[in-house]
């Protein structure tokens, strides 16, 4: 379906003039669960559930089902608003095996048939199965439904919009205004992704059209209470209008309406999506000054805000200020702990967790997975695969995607591949996971046989293409990931960015700079917009083969459409430039950036290094100072880089004592190997060594490397032994490292060292790889190699070198000459 397609059913005049999207809380609207019950529930069964129901465990849930089918067994009747119950507490804790043990008993019972209470069963089963990822259940039972809801409707477009599905989530939206239901708070935001993801614009802005109504009706409202208020500031800043919900806080305050939790909740929430810190600390001050008790809606919201700001010690702050703590609380700051690097702190609050006799749920366990996964603990990840498997949570698909994600990059892939082998229940999110863990690692055959293998009972999607091609690209078979790309539309597919970007991406990193080009062109030609990664690609490609010209295309499209004043597209460009040996151009890009940030000038200070030009790049490094930026690692390893090339002591020693003393950076691997080369390429030999002893780590193979070259220009033959020694240890495979040894002795003469170095090589199947250049003649890529003569025109082009070898040699030695003569060519 395509944008046209939507705006052009019996809904167009709905969507683009639409219809009030949210009641004013004058009639409050009845809850589901408000009627009476025609069925009177047993006594014993309703304590446990009504009032206990939110602070369930997944072994207590458990527990509470055996003891209903007890219950049943013995012929007494149970309340299917019980099922309403113990559903909601499957949806909270994602506890999807329990819920098909409800479904299971709600089926064979059949007593939502018979007090009138189907609708709301049902509706709870839909959203159940939306929020566990089972689609084909999720789809089943809403389609069932004889009374379809906006709540059911809510679930089936949240799916859809959060598994990628984006036309399937706004064909549903239009089905659900052409079945007379209104949008709400929870539909708006997911229709709205939906459109930003595919680029409709005209229908997003049908959909905004709601919010626009709802503004008009509450400014036609004389007297508003303070519910009217909540309500208007709460839709601004659940629909991302954060600016509008700040505002309207403000005027509400104004105006002398004190605010509520509901109000601060919303207000706080924009805070936190624009950033706003001093706005936030005083809705942070409004809700002590008022008095009102930190629960969790009200606490989680506050914590939430501090983390976004960048504040963690208020957000810890804040949350142990909280009075009633629920798993949802204690899972938002662990998963922000978890986000913000915090490993230490994120466990400790599950110690405290499970002290306060809470149990973990699913997200609590995705959390732990994410450190294990983030800090390649593997020990800590069978920890929380153990605790698993102990309550069931690894029949939970998601749970165990995560599990072999984790697996996979701690590098246990064979733990990976036992834990979706034993999995009993595997969605295309499982199969997708192992997949890409094959692909990660380049493993293509592997990642192929288990493509082949999930046809046979799951139809592979997008993201499965994505990962086959990605694995091919890894194992450098260029080909086969083209091939994928052909095949993709044969089985109904349809590529988006990420596919293009895989693309893009895997050409230019397997030196197919032109092949790259083309796919970038192929990607507009079939609808598809470029954004930022993408651009990123295709200059990565031109730089990479210095493809100048296709980067002054990509440069012009970049200009014309606006993308300009991306900071990350700039500093591409820049690179591109530099790498494409055109300065100039470089420099200019830079001058016309209005908003240089620090990735900006590490760019433009590295292609002033990699041109030679260092007191250019020490210009722009002494300019950070009176601009107030602090340099980064990436700046100073560029400044050092360009003093190495220029073989400015001095000047490197002064940045690396402003680094250590002044920034108080700890230097790493390459700020040294940039200082070891520059005083080996000095004759300064025994003072690198000393610096690569005082590194206080082992040196790596780059720096010993630098050391080696240089012992052979400034004839150091004892301690290119030692380092040769040290260095083949590291690198027994490394070519280059043999032959910088053989090129020390043949230096100094030594050619039974030679012939020995040489005969080594042989043995352990060694060769040095063969330098390579290559020119571009219109589209046809000319690639050279050293002692390659296969050519087509290869007589001629070493007639030209020979020529051009006289020529210059003439022109060396010219000034020694007393004047041009007859037979001088050239000048």
């Amino acid at each position: 379906m395509s944008e046209r397609d939507a705006l052009n059913t019996g809904t167009a005049a709905t969507l683009l003039t639409p219809k009030i999207a949210f009641q004013l809380p004058h009639s409050k609207p009845q809850s589901p669960t408000a009627d009476m019950r025609s069925l009177k529930p047993h006594k014993d069964i309703i304590k446990p559930v009504n009032t206990h129901h939110k602070n369930l465990s997944t072994l207590n849930l458990n527990q509470t089902v055996d003891t209903h089918t007890d219950v049943l067994s013995k012929g007494l009747c149970v309340a299917s608003h019980i099922y309403e119950d113990l559903l909601q507490c499957c949806i909270d804790q994602r506890a999807l095996h329990v819920g098909l043990q409800i479904h299971a008993q709600v089926i064979k019972n059949g007593y939502y048939y018979s007090d009138g209470r189907k609708e709301y069963v049902e509706t709870k089963l839909v959203i159940l199965y939306a929020k566990c990822g089972s689609f084909k259940a999720a789809n089943r039972v809403f389609h069932r439904m004889q009374k379809q809801n906006v709540f059911s409707w809510a679930a089936i477009i949240g799916m859809h919009s959060r598994n990628g599905h984006c036309e399937e989530a706004l064909q549903c939206y239009v089905q659900m205004l052409e079945s007379g239901f209104l949008p709400d708070n929870f539909v708006v935001p997911n229709a709205l992704k939906a459109c930003g993801v595919l680029g409709w614009v005209r229908f997003g802005k049908g959909i905004h059209g709601v919010l626009e109504d709802a503004e008009k009706v509450f400014d036609s409202v004389p007297e508003k209470n303070v519910i009217a208020w909540n309500s208007m500031v709460a839709i601004y800043a659940q629909n991302g209008m954060s600016h509008e919900a700040i505002g309207l806080f403000q005027k509400m305050m104004l105006d002398g309406i004190e605010p509520t939790p509901v109000s601060l909740v919303g207000f706080l929430s924009a805070c936190a999506n624009l950033e706003a810190i001093e706005e936030g600390r005083q809705g942070h001050a409004l809700s002590i000054l008022g008095g009102f008790e930190l629960e969790s809606i009200l606490g989680s919201t506050i914590v939430n805000f501090y983390f976004k700001v960048g504040l963690i010690e208020k957000a810890g702050l804040a949350f142990r200020r909280i009075v009633a703590k629920d798993v949802v609380t204690w899972n938002l700051i662990i998963s922000n702990y978890v986000k913000c690097g915090e490993v230490e702190q994120a466990i400790e609050m599950c110690h405290m967790m499970t002290e306060e006799n809470l149990r973990f749920d699913c997200k609590t366990l995705s959390s732990l997975l994410h450190v294990a996964t983030d800090t390649s603990d593997v020990r800590l990840g069978m920890e929380g695969h153990a605790y698993c498997i102990k309550y069931n949570f690894d029949l939970d698909v998601v749970i165990t995607s995560g599990i072999i994600d984790m697996y996979a990059k701690c590098g246990r892939i064979d733990y990976a591949r036992r834990v979706f082998n034993a999995a009993r229940k595997k969605d295309i999110v499982v199969w997708n996971t192992m997949l890409a863990a094959y692909a990660e690692l380049g493993v293509s055959d592997e990642a192929s046989k288990l493509f082949l293998q999930m046809q046979e009972s799951t139809l592979p999607n997008v993201v499965s293409w994505n990962s086959l091609i990605f694995g091919f690209f890894q194992s450098g078979q260029v080909v086969e990931a083209q091939n994928m790309l052909s095949e993709i539309y044969s089985f109904g597919v349809k590529p988006n960015m990420t596919t293009w970007t895989t693309v893009l991406s895997g050409l230019a990193k397997n030196g197919c700079g032109y092949e790259a080009f083309q796919a970038f062109q192929q990607m507009q030609e079939a609808g598809m917009k470029p954004n930022s990664v993408t651009i990123t690609s295709a200059l990565l490609a031109c730089k990479s083969m210095a493809l100048l010209k296709y980067g002054k295309a990509i440069h012009g499209y970049v200009m014309r459409s606006g993308m300009s004043f991306s900071l990350h597209i700039i500093t591409s460009i820049i690179d591109m430039y530099a790498k494409c040996g055109n300065l100039e151009y470089a420099v200019c890009v830079f001058t016309l950036c209005s908003r240089k940030e620090m990735a900006v000038y590490n760019a433009m200070i590295s292609a002033y290094a990699s041109h030679g030009q260092a007191m250019e790049a020490l210009a722009l490094f002494k300019q950070l100072e009176k601009e107030c930026m602090v340099p980064d690692h990436i700046t100073i390893t560029s400044v050092l880089s360009a003093c190495s090339h220029a073989g400015l002591v001095n000047e490197a020693l002064g940045v690396f004592e402003y680094m250590v003393s002044e920034l108080h950076m700890q230097p790493n691997e390459e700020h040294y190997g940039c200082l070891i080369k520059l005083l080996a390429d000095n004759g300064q030999l025994d003072e690198a060594f000393r610096v690569i002893l005082k590194t206080g780590s082992y040196p790596d193979a780059h720096m010993l490397g630098s050391l080696l070259t240089a012992c052979g220009q400034h004839h150091e033959t004892e301690l290119a032994a030692h380092i040769a020694k040290w260095l083949l240890n590291l690198e027994p495979k490394n070519a280059g490292n043999y032959v910088a040894l053989s090129n020390v002795y043949a230096a100094e003469g030594r050619w039974d060292q030679v012939s020995t170095i040489r005969r080594l090589m042989k043995e352990k199947g060694l060769r040095k790889i063969p330098g390579c250049s290559w020119i571009e003649v219109g589209r046809e890529l000319h690639v050279f190699i050293a002692g390659d003569r296969l050519h087509p025109e290869n007589d001629e082009i070493y007639m030209l070198l020979n020529f051009l070898g006289m020529e210059i040699q003439s022109t060396t030695y010219a000034p020694y000459n007393t004047g041009p003569t007859s037979d001088h060519i050239g000048y």
